[in-house]
Protein backbone atom coordinates (compact mmCIF):
# COMPACT_ATOMS: atom_id res chain seq x y z
CA UNK A 1 0.00 0.00 0.00
CA UNK A 2 1.11 3.52 -0.64
CA UNK A 3 2.09 6.22 1.87
CA UNK A 4 1.12 9.23 -0.24
CA UNK A 5 1.93 13.05 0.61
CA UNK A 6 0.14 15.74 -0.91
CA UNK A 7 1.64 19.00 -1.22
CA UNK A 8 0.17 22.30 -1.36
CA UNK A 9 2.07 25.17 -3.41
CA UNK A 10 -0.01 27.40 -5.00
CA UNK A 11 1.57 31.26 -5.10
CA UNK A 12 -2.09 32.08 -6.32
CA UNK A 13 -3.64 30.43 -3.48
CA UNK A 14 -5.40 28.61 -5.56
CA UNK A 15 -7.58 26.27 -2.84
CA UNK A 16 -10.16 25.49 -5.10
CA UNK A 17 -7.36 23.38 -7.57
CA UNK A 18 -5.77 21.72 -4.88
CA UNK A 19 -9.36 20.37 -3.79
CA UNK A 20 -9.37 18.78 -7.20
CA UNK A 21 -6.59 18.04 -7.03
CA UNK A 22 -6.58 15.62 -4.02
CA UNK A 23 -9.86 14.48 -5.10
CA UNK A 24 -7.88 13.08 -8.57
CA UNK A 25 -5.10 11.64 -6.33
CA UNK A 26 -7.93 9.62 -4.56
CA UNK A 27 -9.42 8.28 -8.00
CA UNK A 28 -5.96 7.03 -9.14
CA UNK A 29 -4.33 5.89 -5.71
CA UNK A 30 -7.53 5.54 -3.24
CA UNK A 31 -7.35 1.44 -4.13
CA UNK A 32 -3.63 0.53 -3.52
CA UNK A 33 -3.10 3.81 -0.55
CA UNK A 34 -3.20 3.54 3.36
CA UNK A 35 -2.54 6.64 4.05
CA UNK A 36 -2.66 10.31 1.96
CA UNK A 37 -1.20 13.38 4.07
CA UNK A 38 -2.50 16.68 3.32
CA UNK A 39 0.04 19.38 2.78
CA UNK A 40 3.69 18.94 3.86
CA UNK A 41 5.10 20.46 6.68
CA UNK A 42 2.72 23.16 6.72
CA UNK A 43 3.63 25.26 9.68
CA UNK A 44 7.08 26.31 8.31
CA UNK A 45 6.66 29.91 6.29
CA UNK A 46 9.95 30.56 5.31
CA UNK A 47 11.13 27.48 2.70
CA UNK A 48 9.56 27.55 -0.39
CA UNK A 49 10.14 23.68 -0.97
CA UNK A 50 7.72 23.69 1.58
CA UNK A 51 3.93 24.30 1.94
CA UNK A 52 3.67 26.68 4.99
CA UNK A 53 5.46 29.40 2.64
CA UNK A 54 2.39 29.86 0.13
CA UNK A 55 -0.66 31.75 0.83
CA UNK A 56 -3.96 30.12 2.39
CA UNK A 57 -2.61 26.93 3.15
CA UNK A 58 -4.50 26.10 6.21
CA UNK A 59 -7.72 26.54 4.03
CA UNK A 60 -5.87 24.19 1.56
CA UNK A 61 -5.10 21.14 4.41
CA UNK A 62 -9.26 21.89 5.55
CA UNK A 63 -10.23 21.47 1.97
CA UNK A 64 -8.06 18.77 0.98
CA UNK A 65 -8.90 16.69 4.21
CA UNK A 66 -12.55 16.94 3.32
CA UNK A 67 -11.90 16.30 -0.16
CA UNK A 68 -10.33 12.83 0.69
CA UNK A 69 -12.22 11.57 2.85
CA UNK A 70 -15.36 12.85 0.39
CA UNK A 71 -14.34 11.06 -2.57
CA UNK A 72 -12.56 7.60 -0.75
CA UNK A 73 -16.31 6.92 1.07
CA UNK A 74 -17.79 7.90 -2.82
CA UNK A 75 -15.57 5.18 -4.11
CA UNK A 76 -15.34 2.62 -0.84
CA UNK A 77 -11.70 3.42 -0.15
CA UNK A 78 -10.29 2.57 3.30
CA UNK A 79 -7.81 5.57 3.17
CA UNK A 80 -6.43 7.26 6.46
CA UNK A 81 -6.31 11.03 5.48
CA UNK A 82 -4.20 13.30 7.96
CA UNK A 83 -1.68 16.04 7.91
CA UNK A 84 1.71 16.73 9.30
CA UNK A 85 3.86 19.54 11.17
CA UNK A 86 7.60 20.15 12.71
CA UNK A 87 7.88 20.29 16.21
CA UNK A 88 5.96 23.24 18.03
CA UNK A 89 7.34 25.58 20.45
CA UNK A 90 6.32 29.01 21.23
CA UNK A 91 3.87 31.39 19.56
CA UNK A 92 3.63 28.34 16.84
CA UNK A 93 2.61 25.72 19.54
CA UNK A 94 -0.95 26.66 18.70
CA UNK A 95 -0.74 26.21 14.96
CA UNK A 96 -2.80 22.60 15.19
CA UNK A 97 -5.07 24.47 17.60
CA UNK A 98 -5.49 27.19 15.07
CA UNK A 99 -5.91 24.87 12.21
CA UNK A 100 -8.98 22.78 14.01
CA UNK A 101 -10.66 26.15 14.74
CA UNK A 102 -10.78 27.17 11.15
CA UNK A 103 -12.03 23.81 10.44
CA UNK A 104 -14.35 23.19 13.17
CA UNK A 105 -15.85 19.87 14.40
CA UNK A 106 -16.05 18.42 10.98
CA UNK A 107 -12.44 18.74 10.11
CA UNK A 108 -11.57 17.23 13.60
CA UNK A 109 -13.85 14.29 12.87
CA UNK A 110 -12.11 13.61 9.77
CA UNK A 111 -8.67 13.85 10.56
CA UNK A 112 -7.40 9.92 10.75
CA UNK A 113 -4.13 11.05 12.35
CA UNK A 114 -1.67 13.59 12.58
CA UNK A 115 2.26 13.55 11.38
CA UNK A 116 5.18 14.87 13.16
CA UNK A 117 8.48 15.57 11.11
CA UNK A 118 11.53 15.54 13.68
CA UNK A 119 15.60 14.49 13.69
CA UNK A 120 16.59 14.75 16.87
CA UNK A 121 21.01 15.44 17.63
CA UNK A 122 20.59 16.21 13.78
CA UNK A 123 20.22 20.39 13.77
CA UNK A 124 20.83 20.59 17.81
CA UNK A 125 22.96 18.17 19.57
CA UNK A 126 22.00 15.76 21.90
CA UNK A 127 24.17 13.86 24.33
CA UNK A 128 23.74 10.57 23.36
CA UNK A 129 22.93 9.95 26.89
CA UNK A 130 19.78 11.98 27.03
CA UNK A 131 18.63 11.52 23.52
CA UNK A 132 16.10 8.46 24.58
CA UNK A 133 14.38 11.25 27.38
CA UNK A 134 14.13 13.83 24.83
CA UNK A 135 12.22 12.02 22.31
CA UNK A 136 10.02 10.99 25.02
CA UNK A 137 9.43 14.52 26.14
CA UNK A 138 8.90 16.16 22.60
CA UNK A 139 6.27 13.63 21.97
CA UNK A 140 4.64 14.07 25.25
CA UNK A 141 4.95 17.68 24.54
CA UNK A 142 3.25 17.12 21.25
CA UNK A 143 0.38 15.18 22.47
CA UNK A 144 -0.86 17.13 25.65
CA UNK A 145 0.55 20.90 24.46
CA UNK A 146 -0.17 20.64 20.97
CA UNK A 147 -2.90 18.01 19.90
CA UNK A 148 -4.90 17.68 23.13
CA UNK A 149 -6.19 22.06 23.03
CA UNK A 150 -7.06 21.14 19.47
CA UNK A 151 -9.24 17.86 20.18
CA UNK A 152 -6.85 15.66 18.42
CA UNK A 153 -5.25 14.26 21.52
CA UNK A 154 -6.63 11.16 21.11
CA UNK A 155 -5.59 11.00 17.31
CA UNK A 156 -3.25 8.50 16.30
CA UNK A 157 0.23 9.82 15.98
CA UNK A 158 2.53 9.52 13.34
CA UNK A 159 6.33 9.63 13.19
CA UNK A 160 6.24 10.74 9.20
CA UNK A 161 10.34 11.88 9.15
CA UNK A 162 13.25 10.87 11.02
CA UNK A 163 16.88 10.25 10.08
CA UNK A 164 20.30 11.13 11.34
CA UNK A 165 22.66 11.56 8.66
CA UNK A 166 26.07 9.71 8.30
CA UNK A 167 29.43 11.89 7.52
CA UNK A 168 32.03 13.63 8.66
CA UNK A 169 32.24 13.24 12.71
CA UNK A 170 28.70 11.19 12.20
CA UNK A 171 29.73 7.64 12.22
CA UNK A 172 27.62 4.93 10.94
CA UNK A 173 27.88 3.28 13.83
CA UNK A 174 25.88 6.05 15.59
CA UNK A 175 23.54 6.47 13.38
CA UNK A 176 21.83 2.85 14.07
CA UNK A 177 22.27 3.36 17.70
CA UNK A 178 19.92 6.40 16.99
CA UNK A 179 17.47 4.79 14.52
CA UNK A 180 16.92 2.27 17.88
CA UNK A 181 16.68 4.69 20.31
CA UNK A 182 14.19 6.86 18.72
CA UNK A 183 12.25 3.98 17.46
CA UNK A 184 11.90 2.34 20.75
CA UNK A 185 10.89 5.30 22.38
CA UNK A 186 8.28 6.34 19.94
CA UNK A 187 6.96 2.85 20.69
CA UNK A 188 6.79 3.49 24.17
CA UNK A 189 4.91 6.89 23.57
CA UNK A 190 2.17 5.08 21.60
CA UNK A 191 3.34 6.55 18.62
CA UNK A 192 1.29 4.36 15.68
CA UNK A 193 4.04 4.58 12.82
CA UNK A 194 7.36 5.44 11.92
CA UNK A 195 8.95 6.24 8.76
CA UNK A 196 12.14 6.49 8.15
CA UNK A 197 13.51 9.70 5.93
CA UNK A 198 15.94 7.79 3.28
CA UNK A 199 16.24 4.33 2.57
CA UNK A 200 19.33 5.57 0.45
CA UNK A 201 21.95 8.31 0.75
CA UNK A 202 21.57 11.26 -1.89
CA UNK A 203 25.10 10.97 -2.19
CA UNK A 204 27.71 9.27 -0.05
CA UNK A 205 30.46 11.45 -1.06
CA UNK A 206 29.20 14.37 -0.52
CA UNK A 207 29.95 16.04 3.29
CA UNK A 208 27.08 17.70 3.47
CA UNK A 209 24.70 17.14 5.83
CA UNK A 210 21.38 16.81 3.50
CA UNK A 211 23.39 14.32 1.45
CA UNK A 212 23.76 10.63 3.72
CA UNK A 213 20.53 9.97 5.63
CA UNK A 214 20.45 7.01 3.86
CA UNK A 215 19.98 3.42 4.91
CA UNK A 216 22.28 2.55 2.16
CA UNK A 217 24.81 3.73 0.90
CA UNK A 218 24.02 5.47 -3.04
CA UNK A 219 25.80 2.29 -3.86
CA UNK A 220 22.84 0.13 -2.33
CA UNK A 221 25.90 -1.32 0.57
CA UNK A 222 24.10 -1.25 3.34
CA UNK A 223 24.94 0.72 6.87
CA UNK A 224 24.60 -1.00 10.32
CA UNK A 225 21.22 0.83 10.41
CA UNK A 226 19.45 -0.73 7.84
CA UNK A 227 19.90 -4.23 10.05
CA UNK A 228 19.14 -2.58 12.99
CA UNK A 229 15.84 -1.18 11.35
CA UNK A 230 14.89 -4.33 9.55
CA UNK A 231 15.39 -6.09 12.74
CA UNK A 232 13.15 -3.56 14.59
CA UNK A 233 10.37 -3.92 11.55
CA UNK A 234 10.59 -7.53 12.74
CA UNK A 235 10.18 -6.98 16.29
CA UNK A 236 7.27 -4.48 16.11
CA UNK A 237 5.03 -5.70 13.23
CA UNK A 238 4.97 -9.36 14.81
Amino acid sequence: MLDLVAQYQAPSGDVDGYRAFVRRLVEQYGAVTGTLQITEEPNVPGNPTLDGYYPRVTEAIVAGVAAAKERAAELGHDLRVGFNTTPLFGPGESFVADLAKAGGAQFVRQVDYVGLDFFPDVFRPVDPAELAAAVTGLLRHHRENVLTPAGLGDVPLHITEHGWPTGPDRPAERQAEVVETVIRAAADAGVSCYTHFSLRDADSANPGLFHQFGLLRDDYTPKPAFDTYRKLITEFTR
